[in-house]
């Protein structure tokens, strides 16, 4: 799995997500580590907790997480919070 195929399936499953996943550490060829960080930012994510706006992610990734997905690194934001850090 790549970048771009879990960013996919982030947003299409949390409503009006953005997602920006990269890879954290230069990946190794022989071990199938798969380490990925993502940027998550969602209205979906508004009066939820942390624990809430990870598990949405988590539920987006699916069997990916056991399967395809060593790792995520996460950050979560709503749209009001993300603009705030832009603003920092």
């Amino acid at each position: 799995m790549d970048t771009d195929e879990v960013e996919r399936r982030i947003e299409a499953e949390i409503p009006d997500a953005a997602a920006e996943v990269s890879l954290p550490r230069v990946p190794d060829e022989d071990h199938e580590d798969a380490h990925f960080a993502a940027v998550v930012v969602s209205p979906a994510f508004e009066g939820k907790t942390l624990v809430e706006q990870h598990q949405l992610v988590y539920d987006a990734l699916g069997d990916a997480m056991t399967t395809d997905i060593h790792a995520l690194e996460m950050k979560t934001y709503t749209p009001a919070e993300y603009e705030d850090r832009e603003r920092a």
